[in-house]
């Protein structure tokens, strides 16, 4: 469900990052004032799960491939604001150093898995948790209708932004600028496939996590209870995340199950494949330069993904990698966060 560069108009694109600042500039200041120093860990526990969940692809019938986000669970257990920072913290890395997404299709990745996701999500989860007890099954019900109906909106409008593309900018003779395929092609082929899949998979990693909190971890469903207002963190209570960083651990050990995937997700292909499916390859898609950095591209190590077991080591080092990325911007962030308390303390 990433955008690569190229693939949307400057008019799309341009609308939608320029739309997505004043969200992170709002998530930036709500997160600050949501969670004190002690819990900012979290945040990197948060984009940590969605950057690896994101590296699990799934099959298809038809050749491709979809996966999970992550970005209801964040947004149950942290909130809303604090998921749109942390989904763009894995979406900024995913795209700058692994050429997943693009740099100028960023703020639609975002605004697409980053805002609208969690916020779908969160609010689905409470309005059927309600102001329900910690053990109460409405709870992870609720974050598995959350999951599912998040995803979904999120798929529905990249197949609606990428779908709009022949209409914004074609040549003379009709051939697209950009995504050549038309609203007709993309909401069917990419909404069924998470209708189906995509979102079932969401949901039902959504809800067993959070039925798993209400047996083994509870206080990580009473840092932000689905009564408070967005912006309003609980208290921290017994947290205990030694479990929680072992499940990532794990993430990033399976994390070469993607790599058994065949094929490419509908609507992320590259300009060769391009090629062969429409007979050429569109202007805006052909001079597209991608990520600046590209460092694993694909999560795969350059010249080094001939065999089963180097895809598999490629994936995995492209998480460790990834996660100490995650690291250190939530450590900069937390050290921004730092100087702010210290500042109001004085004053």
């Amino acid at each position: 469900m990433h955008i690569p560069d190229g693939f949307l108009s400057p008019q799309t694109w341009g609308t939608l990052g320029l739309g997505m600042i004043p969200v992170w500039v709002a998530s930036a200041v709500k997160t600050a004032k949501s969670l004190k120093i002690k819990q900012v860990p979290l945040l990197s526990l948060g984009a940590a799960f969605a950057f690896v969940i994101m590296m699990f692809n799934i099959p298809l019938p038809n050749g491709t491939t979809l996966h999970p986000v992550g970005g209801a669970l964040v947004a149950i257990i942290l909130g809303p604001w604090a998921a749109v920072i942390g989904i763009t913290i894995a979406l900024v890395i995913q795209a700058l150093f692994f050429g997943d997404g693009g740099l100028l299709a960023l703020g639609a990745n975002c605004f697409n898995m980053a805002f609208v996701m969690p916020f779908t999500a969160y609010y689905v989860y409470r309005l059927i948790s309600g102001r329900s007890g910690i053990t109460s099954p409405r709870r992870w019900i609720g974050a598995a209708l959350g999951g599912y109906i998040s995803l979904n909106m999120a798929a529905l409008l990249t197949a609606v932004e990428l779908g709009i593309q022949p209409l914004l900018a074609h040549t003379a003779d009709g051939r697209a600028l950009y995504f050549p395929y038309s609203l007709a092609q993309t909401v069917p082929a990419i909404s069924i496939a998470h209708i189906l899949v995509g979102g079932v998979v969401e949901g039902i990693v959504t809800g067993m996590v959070v039925l798993y909190f209400q047996k083994a971890n509870q206080p990580m469903l009473s840092l932000y209870p689905p009564g408070s207002r967005p912006g309003e963190a609980g208290p921290l209570g017994g947290l205990s995340l030694k479990k929680v960083w072992v499940a990532i651990a794990a993430l990033i050990i399976l994390s070469p199950l993607g790599a058994l995937a065949t094929g490419t997700a509908w609507g992320e292909w590259s300009a060769e494949e391009l090629s062969k499916m429409v007979g050429y390859v569109p202007e805006g898609i052909a001079k597209a330069r991608g990520s600046m950095l590209n460092v694993i591209p694909d999560y795969a190590i350059p010249g080094w993904d001939k065999t089963l077991f180097q895809s598999a080591t490629g994936y995995i080092v492209s998480a460790v990698a990834g996660l100490a990325l995650i690291f250190i911007v939530v450590f900069l962030f937390n050290k921004f966060q730092v100087k702010g308390e210290r500042s109001s303390d004085i004053r």
